[in-house]
């Protein structure tokens, strides 16, 4: 089921949103200073592009630095990507196969808002610990 609902996210949404987590993530790695926050664009890119089976976990030890980067990422680039998430969830949930994928692009918006900090990985983990 994961996978049918990733080719179908990847078809109507995980594409698009990638891309533009790709495009900031190079715009973000054009100056030296910027580049945590362009690495963190191409992993939480990569999430949206398959996010079915993974999820977010608080990352420990995360603390001041992470709170401080999420508040640059929140002005450089965060906000732009999370109303993205907000559009394409709201253009998802129109149809009634879409709605479990429009909740997904929900999901997405806080991690869009605060890359920094957190961890992606596989539910299955999760579940067992």
């Amino acid at each position: 089921m994961r996978t049918l609902l990733n080719v179908i996210w990847l078809v109507l949404s995980g594409f698009w949103m990638f891309l533009g987590y790709l495009l900031a993530g190079v715009l973000l790695c054009i100056l030296i200073f910027t580049i945590p926050w362009g690495i963190a664009s191409f992993r939480i890119g990569l999430y949206a592009l398959w996010p079915f089976g993974r999820t977010v976990v608080d990352k420990p030890g995360a603390g001041v630095g992470s709170f401080l980067g999420n508040v640059v990422w929140v002005i450089l680039a965060g906000w732009w990507l999370a109303i993205g998430h907000i559009v394409t969830g709201v253009a998802l949930c129109i149809t009634i196969i879409g709605i479990p994928l429009g909740i997904a692009s929900f999901k997405l918006v806080p991690i869009s808002l605060m890359p920094l900090g957190k961890d992606i990985v596989p539910a299955d983990l999760v579940r067992a610990a």
